[in-house]
């Protein structure tokens, strides 16, 4: 719904369920109360119908009581929808959402954020959004493009639909509009409505592509905006990103685990992944993972040449299992080998 919501990946919401009643389960056992695995899975299929799957177009029309005019792809004005209650809601349509309600905050997690009219969300396949029911009906307001991943198939959309990383993003990571953008939003979301009343022809669905794609593309020039505007917001990202990496390369952890991964980067940040990474390109040029292997470069340089340790002594301090493995990443990254970098030094 476009109100207080807040979107994950539907594995996490079912890990910890099933993380929570494992543990019930095995005490359970050591109770010897009788009937335990009944018990469990009753528990676990309570919980899953919680949870309303949506599957198709059809099914999501129908939860917003909207007639459905093509099989795969709904626009939705939700000023024409019934009024709804809140709910946590496992898609497997994709979603692009203008949120029209000046409903003020949105819990996420642990956090809440401000959201306000022109706030746009974004939901894959696979992924869940809501918030808890509070037992009242809420008239939606904004407008909704969803869409059944069949469609793209068959064109050039369904491998560009990866480069669209903000599926991706939490819902912190929202996109904000100005007016003049969420007018451009609303006009192509009403182009491609009027596309699907018209009656469907052998140009349909190579016009409602085109037209999706647009609003894609608009949602990356506005996204890439909203980078450059937060300009002081992205330097403390970068920062804090920065520290984060120094604190990690100079600790224990890096012979233990090896170089950081970006998921946990970004876990430390409280971002998502391609959010991150999509920041730091656009203020940097470089990714996040680019960041993190010229960061051990640097680290593995400087031990090099200031440190007495062995190469095999630097290479399992960073996390190598093999010191020829880093001998030949070192020399993938600089163009020189360890040894020889260390005597020209």
């Amino acid at each position: 719904m476009l109100y207080g919501v807040s979107k994950s990946l539907i594995g996490l919401p079912i890990l910890s369920i099933l993380v929570t009643w494992i543990i019930l389960y095995v005490i359970l056992i050591c109770l010897g109360v009788g009937n335990r695995l009944d018990f469990v899975e009753k528990i676990l299929i309570l919980h899953m119908d919680e949870i309303k799957r949506i599957d198709s177009i059809q099914e999501y029309n129908d939860y917003f009581g909207i007639e459905t005019v093509h099989p795969l792809v709904s626009v939705i004005d939700c000023h024409e929808a019934k009024p709804l209650r809140y709910g946590w809601k496992l898609f497997n349509v994709f979603l692009i959402l203008l949120k029209d309600l000046e409903c003020g905050t949105l819990k996420y997690g642990r956090s809440v954020y401000d959201y306000h009219r022109g706030t746009m969300l974004f939901v894959a396949p696979g992924q869940a959004m809501g918030s808890d029911d509070d037992g009242q009906c809420h008239q939606p307001k904004g407008w909704i493009v969803a869409f059944h991943p069949e469609f793209l198939q068959g064109t050039y959309m369904a491998k560009a639909i990866k480069e669209y990383s903000y599926f991706s993003y939490n819902a912190n990571e929202a996109l904000h509009l100005s007016g003049h953008e969420r007018k451009i939003i609303v006009e192509s979301m009403i182009h491609i409505k009027e596309e699907l009343q018209h009656p469907i022809d052998k140009h349909s669905k190579s016009l409602i592509i085109d037209k999706l794609k647009l609003l894609l593309d608009y949602c990356v020039r506005f996204y890439d905006r909203q980078f450059i505007t937060r300009e002081s917001f992205n330097s403390d990202v970068i920062s804090r990103f920065e520290e984060l990496l120094d604190g990690y390369f100079a600790s224990s952890v890096p012979a233990e685990n090896g170089s950081p991964t970006v998921q946990y980067c970004a876990d430390k940040l409280n971002m998502s992944a391609n959010y991150l990474s999509d920041l730091l390109r656009k203020e940097t040029g470089m990714s996040a993972l680019r960041h993190i292997q010229q960061k051990m470069v640097n680290v593995a340089k400087d031990r090099i040449v200031g440190s007495q340790k062995t190469i095999s002594e630097i290479s399992y301090d960073l996390g190598f299992t093999y010191p020829q493995h880093f001998s030949r990443w070192f020399k993938k990254m600089t163009g020189t080998p360890p040894n020889e970098y260390r005597a020209n030094a």
